[in-house]
């Protein structure tokens, strides 16, 4: 039973990554662009995207998924595409091959269950069902997770870069393309989303508005205390490279105390797997001799020996 459960749970991963890797054909704008660009840090496409989205905007996937869009309903579930985004994928398809996953991954699960289980078939089925339903949700709730991450992390730099930029003579709107250029390579997220703040400004929508969006987005806390900096100095009038650099500072500071804090707290994290596993180990090195030499002589006393 351990054995067929293993061979399932094999069968299942190496189906995603199947699944992941038909879909990865890479488009020729990207292929062009790599050529041209002499390729990128590894892990990233061009325009600051991660491979595994630019294997998901291929033209193939969105000819294979075109005739399904219909049936999955994918364009229905705004929150959906509003969790998608917040990991990096805004296209439709990608909306499309969540939810096309989603069913493939159990009904997989379903047929192989039957086929190898044996004993309580219905039992493991079921549960290999609702695993399998649950992984892409688990996937993307890490993509999220990770992105978000990396938003946080790349901002101090990115208000560094605002600062030079605008104390060079260029304007807020100007200096935020500027820097989503300059960062596509180094922290393609954040530049992903400074890119977006000038699409939406070109198309008509108001400076806070495209600010607050961009908070909506990331879901992160510094973006948004960076959105409302950006809205109070816009209203007040106050200087924003002043105050750009003065957030930039406090967000170092808050990170140092943020890791100070962690390695504050690995000594009590230390204390159960030192309990567990550490401990009853010298124990009995230290200590099993004595025991057995102890019990030896105690055996001899009891003897008369």
């Amino acid at each position: 039973m351990v054995v067929y459960i293993v061979v399932i749970a094999t069968v299942f991963v190496l189906s995603f990554g199947l699944i992941l890797l038909i879909l990865g054909g890479r488009s020729r704008e990207s292929t062009r662009l790599i050529e041209v660009t002499g390729g990128t840090t590894p892990g990233y496409a061009p325009g600051g995207k991660t491979m595994l989205a630019s294997l998901l905007d291929s033209e193939r996937v969105s000819k294979v998924v075109q005739p399904l869009r219909g049936l999955l309903g994918s364009r229905e579930d705004p929150d959906l595409v509003r969790r998608l985004a917040s990991a990096g994928y805004r296209k439709t398809v990608h909306a499309d091959i969540y939810f096309l996953v989603r069913i493939l991954l159990p009904a997989v699960a379903l047929v192989l269950g039957l086929l190898l289980i044996r004993h309580n078939a219905f039992f493991w089925v079921a549960v290999l069902a609702a695993a399998a339903f649950m992984v892409p949700d688990l996937w993307l709730m890490t993509a999220i997770s990770r992105r978000r991450e990396q938003i946080r992390l790349s901002l101090p730099d990115a208000l560094d870069l605002l600062v030079i930029c605008m104390e060079a003579g260029l304007g807020l709107d100007q200096a935020i393309l500027r820097v989503g250029q300059e960062l596509k390579i180094s922290h393609p997220a954040l530049s992903e989303e400074f890119m977006l703040i000038g699409l939406e400004q070109r198309a008509g929508k108001p400076r806070l508005d495209a600010w607050r969006n961009m908070a909506d987005r990331v879901g992160v806390e510094s973006v948004r205390q960076f959105v409302q900096m950006l809205v109070q100095t816009e209203r007040f009038g106050t200087p924003i490279s002043k105050s750009l650099g003065t957030f930039a500072d406090s967000l170092r500071v808050r990170r140092r105390q943020q890791a100070e804090e962690m390695a504050a707290k690995t000594t009590i994290k230390m204390i159960p797997p030192l309990v567990l596993f550490i401990f009853p180990n010298l124990f009995i090195v230290l200590l099993g001799p004595a025991a057995i030499m102890i019990w030896r002589n105690l055996a001899r006393v009891m003897t008369g020996g």
